[in-house]
């Protein structure tokens, strides 16, 4: 009887601590200084990915996608209406969201034991649904010389199988905002997926 207790117990103090823990960095989130404090130059060694993230996010005139994201801000937000981090970063629904829990909880396990590294990479990159939560839809037409647009054709949107940031530079400097942050290589390697005369350019 005793050791039953014992296990009932240890479940209920880890709901407790799960649901503190869930909600509790939820909070925390809401505020870019949380996400980066973890990342910064002086703790770490090796490539400093979040610093010059963070330093890119408030570049004026946005020279990336993170950054005019950052400039415009959140319309659907107007009480608080400054983009985050976690507004991309965050993972969309119940899985989303604990994929999210899962690496932050890792990162913070081995900060708390003095063994945290900058990652040099996304270990777990966006989604399309990251993306799809803000934009579900496109516009029709990009432009009197694209007939039709790339998104016009349902091919492209939905069956193809190309996410967002496979084509769109999110961080990169290099990509043109002139023409929707597209990351020319990236364009040219989902093209000759279909289309050989683009493989080699």
């Amino acid at each position: 009887m005793g050791l039953w207790r014992l296990a009932l117990g240890v479940g209920l103090a880890g709901l407790v601590l799960g649901a503190a823990g869930w909600f509790g960095t939820d909070a925390l989130e809401q505020d870019n200084r949380f996400c980066n404090a973890c990342h910064l130059d002086g703790w770490v060694s090796g490539t400093p990915l979040h610093a010059s993230h963070r330093d890119d996010f408030a570049r004026r005139p946005a020279l990336s996608l993170a950054a005019a994201h950052a400039a415009a801000g959140n319309p659907d937000r107007p009480d608080s209406p400054d983009f985050r981090c976690i507004d991309c970063h965050g993972g969309v629904g119940l899985v989303g969201r604990a994929r999210v829990k899962l690496l932050a909880a890792k990162d913070a396990f081995w900060w708390l034991t003095g063994s945290f590294s900058e990652p040099d990479g996304m270990h777990w990159p966006l989604l399309e649904e990251d993306c799809r939560q803000c934009h579900p839809s496109f516009a029709p037409k990009a432009g009197s010389y694209e007939d039709p647009a790339f998104h016009d054709l349902d091919v492209h949107n939905d069956r193809l199988g190309v996410s967002c940031v496979e084509c769109h530079g999110v961080h990169e400097e290099a990509a043109n905002d002139a023409r929707w942050f597209l990351a020319p290589e990236r364009v040219l390697q989902q093209c000759a997926r279909c289309h050989g005369e683009f493989a080699g350019s």
